[in-house]
């Protein structure tokens, strides 16, 4: 079994070769704008709240209290990929579960002003669950899936191990 976490959860639902690559600890382009863009807005967004909390392999970019509830909060540049940053936030959200904490999610685009709240449902675990299975017959593969030209490869940090 592999070791999942949210950030593998998140790439599978938009590339599976990026899963592999990132399950294998191949670095995505470190000075890649986007990823620059993330860091800033991880640093300089939500400056009140809890950030960078780790628990086992998983690693919350907000926690705050809300009325007696617990909500975590995941920051995102823009909601293009916003299914995917759904499972990933509803990935930890299940992990949190499992360790006996319940709480609720939050999906956060500062640049946008856009908040989405996620609650882990039975059929959200399921998903997550298929999900899990998928990763895991991605990244035991011996090599990478095969490149697909998608809409996100223009702005992603692994384009030259695709497309070079």
């Amino acid at each position: 079994m592999v070791a999942i976490t949210g950030t593998l959860v998140q790439s599978y639902g938009i590339c599976k070769r990026q899963t592999w690559l990132m399950a294998h600890h191949i670095i995505p382009d470190q000075e890649h704008p986007y990823i620059e863009i993330g860091r800033f807005l991880d640093q300089e967004t939500y400056s009140r709240d809890k950030k960078k909390i780790s628990l086992e392999n998983v690693v919350l970019d907000i926690i705050r209290s809300d009325e007696g509830d617990i909500v975590i909060g995941e920051v995102k540049k823009s909601s293009k990929a916003q299914e995917s940053a759904r499972l990933q936030l509803a990935f930890y959200l299940y992990k949190l579960k499992q360790s006996g904490v319940d709480a609720k999610g939050l999906l956060l685009f500062p640049e946008e002003r856009k908040r989405i709240p996620v609650e882990l449902t039975p059929d959200l675990e399921n998903e997550l669950e298929s999900i899990f299975k998928g990763i895991n017959a991605v990244v035991l593969r011996d090599t990478p899936p095969p490149p697909e030209k998608i809409g996100y490869c223009k702005n992603c940090g692994y384009r030259e191990f695709c497309w070079s």
